[in-house]
């Protein structure tokens, strides 16, 4: 077991080398990997040995195979620099450690230059079932094998160049309250479809249905749930649904999208593109999720 200190340790929430960076407005940080305490260890292998089994029962293969050819280690916090030693060869990827939310499009930026916005905190042991912001588990655990897959990958730098349509096609608006409706209706859009699809989406398996989505992959709940429960509506995906579907996270979700392959999504967000660009995501049902100030403000200062 590596040397770790006994505080003050990188607990979400409680983590002074987090908070003392974004005072100093840096959103890229380094993973100062002695500071976890001997606990975020401890918060690691709790998490990583109960959801194995259920990974085994209803990940999709290729997280699968991400998983053992990342060598995520059962027993500690990994190591950002070892995992990406592993992960650039593969697609080009890489982890980036952040001190906190990245802005909408800057992180979508990210994923266009193959970079990964992966927090670096854990979770306290006593919120182990859930948490609603992201830490290294749901990052490294839940996001991170996928990108192992080279379909996968060019999906999300998919993403990136969407975000890139969006800036470019409302960029010139000179009404600056019609850019604004613009942009959060497209923004939304963006937010459903990654949120119905790179967070929890399903595909079909040699064996049924399976999980890709990472927030189902890092959940031990949600995951048995998403595949076996009554109360999940599964339908093949639809673009019209996937951008007008309410986005809620404080609950386990109750209508869930399959798609057929990583080929089909990676079509799907050239067709959202391609929408996009007809003007057909100006106007998407109202409702969650709300866009902040500071995601639009990002695709603004991007023009």
């Amino acid at each position: 077991m590596p040397q770790t200190l006994s505080a003050p340790g990188l607990t979400t929430g409680h983590a002074p080398f987090v908070e003392e960076a974004r005072s100093r407005g840096e959103l890229y940080i380094s993973q100062p990997y002695d500071q976890y305490s001997e606990e975020n260890h401890e918060a690691w292998r709790r998490l990583f040995a109960r959801i194995r089994s259920r990974w085994e029962r209803y990940a999709n293969p290729y997280f699968l195979r991400g998983v053992e050819a990342l060598q995520l280690p059962p027993d500690r916090i990994p190591k950002l620099s070892e995992i990406n030693q592993r992960l650039q060869p593969l697609t080009g990827f890489q982890a980036k450690p952040v001190s906190g939310y990245v802005p909408g499009f800057l992180f979508f930026d990210c994923l266009r230059r193959r970079e990964f916005p992966t927090t670096i905190t854990i979770r306290d042991m006593d919120r182990l079932d859930y948490l609603p912001e992201p830490d290294i588990f749901h990052d490294v655990a839940g996001h991170v094998p996928m990108h192992t897959d080279r379909a996968f990958a060019d999906v999300l730098v998919r993403f990136g160049d969407c975000a890139h349509t969006a800036v470019e096609m409302t960029s010139e608006i000179k009404d600056h309250a019609e850019r604004v409706r613009r942009l959060t209706n497209i923004v939304r859009a963006m937010s459903r479809f990654f949120w119905f699809t790179v967070e929890f989406g399903l595909m079909k398996g040699p064996r049924g249905t399976v999980a890709y989505g990472s927030g189902l992959l890092s959940s031990y709940g949600e995951l048995e749930h998403a595949i076996e429960s009554d109360e999940v509506q599964r339908y093949p995906v639809q673009l019209e649904w996937l951008i007008n579907q309410v986005a809620e996270i404080d609950h386990y979700q109750p209508i869930l999208f399959v798609v057929d392959s990583f080929d089909h999504l990676f079509g799907l967000v050239g067709r959202l593109e391609e929408w996009m660009r007809a003007g057909k995501l100006n106007n998407v049902a109202p409702g969650l999720p709300e866009i902040q100030e500071h995601d639009l403000r990002s695709f603004m200062d991007a023009a």
